[in-house]
């Protein structure tokens, strides 16, 4: 297999960094930066992987110069993004984030640390990691502990942050999921439908950063809550 990015060429990747992408030209390349400063502070051999879900702006071009391997989602949709990642990545883990500056990527050996004890599934925990200021709304904080704790009794999985997106996940064990969901959802759906094949899920602490460019949330706290709750509902 060949490394993508700046730390070597033809080494079995270990990690794969995916990053679903709408319209990040503001923020990607310094999420790619820090990602690649990650990398090479740790000695991983890693891969940085771009699912472009249908960007107009110059997101594709940016991801390409940073030496970020870029795949293209016509189908809208977080899910969609995510699971075409899911697919298309060649590390052995596979770690997941926003390429909005939100999460801290220099700090996610803890992640990989947890992959490697053999976990399949990590979630990081904001409410344990610390929030900057103005990094969530009030709706959005109280609205994320709500349905949490709603999805953690009803798939009695010892997770009390459903809704972060900072994750690390075994690719072989990943693959194997038949997930269904395709927007924000899925979030609550990886978790729920991944604890049906595995015990072995994890939470780490997880810093939440506020944005570091002025920018239009893709996220819908209302109408995306009401999704994530009708899954919820809905799961068996």
């Amino acid at each position: 297999m060949e490394l993508i990015g700046k730390v070597g060429k033809m080494k079995k990747i270990e990690v794969t960094f995916l990053l679903p992408c709408l319209n990040e030209e503001k923020t990607l390349a310094k999420t790619i930066r820090e990602i690649n400063e990650m990398i090479e502070k740790n000695h991983l051999i890693a891969e940085i992987l771009v699912v472009d879900n249908g960007s107009t702006d110059n997101s594709e071009k940016i991801a390409k110069e940073e030496g970020a391997r870029v795949i293209k989602e016509e189908k809208k949709g977080y899910g969609n993004a995510l699971r075409t990642g899911f697919k298309k990545s060649i590390g052995k883990y596979i770690i997941m984030g926003d390429a909005d500056t939100t999460y801290d990527f220099k700090n996610c050996m803890n992640f990989i640390d947890k992959l490697r004890e053999g976990y399949d599934l990590v979630i990081g925990n904001r409410y344990l990691g610390g929030m900057e200021k103005d990094s969530m709304t009030k709706s959005h904080y109280y609205g994320v502990k709500a349905l949490s704790y709603i999805a953690k009794k009803k798939g009695k999985v010892n997770v009390s942050d459903f809704h972060c997106g900072l994750r690390g996940i075994n690719q072989e064990f990943i693959s194997q999921i038949p997930f269904q969901t395709t927007g924000m959802e899925f979030a609550t759906e990886m978790i729920l439908l991944s604890a049906k094949y595995t015990n072995k899920i994890t939470e780490v602490p997880t810093k939440l950063k506020k944005c570091s460019v002025e920018r239009k949330p893709h996220l819908r706290t209302i109408r995306d809550g009401y999704r994530h709750l009708m899954y919820i509902i809905r799961s068996n």
